[in-house]
């Protein structure tokens, strides 16, 4: 009977792989892989290969089989030489031959010869027989030589760019309403060009101003003219007052700035206007000289009592345009003729004026105020000065780059502004992102003449020569890392043409998603 000799269980390292083994498998392989350990076959195949002689071709690849070259791995061929031309025929025809002016230019530009358009100059013979030899044949081999040897060659990468991915991913029109699509009512009743129009604080009224010396109040909901106040000059800019508490618009009249009461709405305050006027304030200071050589305050006649008019402010030179500030107190006015005297500012309740600059800085063109913070917008022909009014200093200046600045209008938040020129352009300043244009946008062909922004919805709109009236969609986020959207949205011409001139005067209602234009078919428009 057969027994085992030892009878114990077996280790466990008999059945459980043994780590040194793996390191050791693991390492060949690795060799392996890396090319470094050979079986003995592969050895043999070497072996062999180094006995056998191997020919090839010492100076060129055309029987190889290899597209490579052997020993330049990305062969870059060199550029050939260009074709020869007409000119460079020995019987060229005579439009190709220099002319007297043209060989006089060529020997002037003997010190700097990349400057020639030909390197050489054409002849003409009778026969080819005649043609002597070239002198310069050498000399441009030995260039051609040295440009294949020195001149290095590389490879350039064309980018596949499909054109819809160039352009910006805009939103929709659609999705953007409400915006003025159709002019639903025209103003009839001037008879030369209207250039400045304006709405009250409660979107009820409507004031327009016209080269034939008046001035019209009409009501927005009939469109009926309610009346018609003469002011003895060419209005070229009307506002507003701003201040829901007053009943007074500013209107520039040549030299003239007239303070009116229009006597529209609400009785009460028409009366509390007129009683605030009547009684002038006493003047606890002296106004300077210089002052009363600018502009001198003076009460209304009877008869212009009788038409509205309250105050009268003489100018020393001719207004362009005027501007409240947003609690109605001040006003400041432009006279781009008067150097350093173009600004003026107003202050109604104590009727005093001032002088806030006392250097030129340019031809002023347009001013605003802040809605917000105590700064004055002052734009000259290129640029635009941002002052800080409580500290009396340069705040910031914009750079524009355009020829010729024609309007500005500035956001209700305050932190962006359009600015429009007379080369066609409509720039968007973010104050908060740089000096310069965020964004430019050549919408209209001829001049830009007037911008504005909406008060409530994302919206501004351009008026142009061309009597296009543009409405944008422009929405500005409270994110400061968001930059504002800009997106185009309608092209309103209803305007005719009148002697190269299209629409003065462009802005918006205070509550609704309408907009009017006035222009030089003497009409004005409401677009909703």
């Amino acid at each position: 009977m057969n027994m085992p000799i030892r009878n114990g269980a077996d280790h466990k390292r008999s059945f459980i792989a043994s780590r040194q083994e793996a390191q050791r498998v693991e390492r060949y392989a690795r060799l392996i892989r890396a090319g470094l350990l050979k079986t003995r076959e592969q050895k043999r195949r070497e072996r062999e290969k180094k006995r056998e002689r191997s020919f090839y071709m010492m100076w060129s690849t055309d029987d190889a089989e290899d597209k490579n070259m052997r020993r330049i791995t990305d062969h870059i061929p060199a550029p050939k030489r260009n074709l020869p031309s007409h000119a460079e025929s020995y019987n060229p025809p005579p439009e190709f031959l220099f002319n007297e002016r043209e060989m006089r230019i060529w020997k002037k530009q003997e010190e700097t010869p990349w400057k020639r358009k030909l390197h050489y100059v054409p002849q003409k013979y009778s026969s080819l027989r005649q043609v002597p030899a070239y002198p310069k044949f050498i000399k441009e081999r030995f260039t051609r030589c040295m440009d294949l040897y020195l001149c290095p060659r590389a490879r350039k990468m064309r980018l596949t760019i499909e054109p819809e991915d160039l352009l910006p991913k805009l939103p929709s029109p659609k999705d953007l309403q409400p915006f003025p699509t159709v002019q639903s009512m025209v103003f009839n009743g001037h008879t030369d060009m209207v250039r400045c129009i304006s709405i009250d604080p409660l979107g009820q009224y409507l004031l327009s101003g016209s080269d034939d010396m008046t001035i019209k109040i009409w009501e927005i909901s009939t469109g009926r003219c309610l009346r018609t106040i003469p002011v003895g000059g060419i209005v070229r800019s009307i506002e507003w007052n701003p201040n829901k508490a007053l009943s007074l618009v500013a209107v520039v009249a040549d030299r003239k700035l007239l303070i009116i009461n229009p006597g529209v709405g609400d009785h009460l305050i028409v009366s509390k206007t007129d009683s605030i006027l009547s009684t002038p304030p006493v003047q606890a200071s002296i106004v300077s000289d210089k002052v009363k050589a600018v502009v001198q305050w003076d009460d209304a006649t009877p008869e212009e009592w009788e038409n509205g008019i309250r105050l009268v402010l003489n100018h020393f030179k001719e207004i362009k345009q005027v501007t409240w500030h947003g609690r109605g107190d001040y006003a400041a006015t432009v006279m781009p003729d008067g150097a350093n005297r173009s600004v003026l500012i107003h202050q109604m309740s104590t009727r005093r004026s001032q002088l806030p600059f006392a250097k030129s800085k340019g031809l002023v063109q347009s001013v605003l105020f802040h809605p917000i913070r105590p700064f004055l917008f002052v734009a000259t022909q290129k640029n635009i000065r941002i002052y800080d009014l409580v500290k009396q200093e340069l705040f910031k200046k914009l750079m524009s780059y355009a020829k010729w600045i024609s309007s500005m209008a500035i956001h209700p938040g305050g932190d962006n502004l359009i600015v429009g020129t007379y080369d066609r352009k409509m720039l968007w300043f973010d104050l908060d992102l740089s000096t310069k244009p965020y964004k430019t946008l050549r919408l209209h062909s001829t001049a830009v003449r007037s911008v504005a922004f909406h008060k409530r919805y994302p919206l501004f709109a351009s008026g142009s020569d061309d009597r296009a009236l543009i409405v944008s969609h422009g929405m500005v986020y409270n994110d400061l890392l968001q930059n504002p959207l800009v997106v185009p949205l309608k092209l309103l011409k209803e305007h005719e043409d009148c002697s190269d001139f299209g629409i003065f005067g462009v802005t918006f209602h205070p509550t609704e998603p309408w907009v009017f234009s006035c222009g030089a078919d003497k009409t004005i428009r409401l677009f909703t």
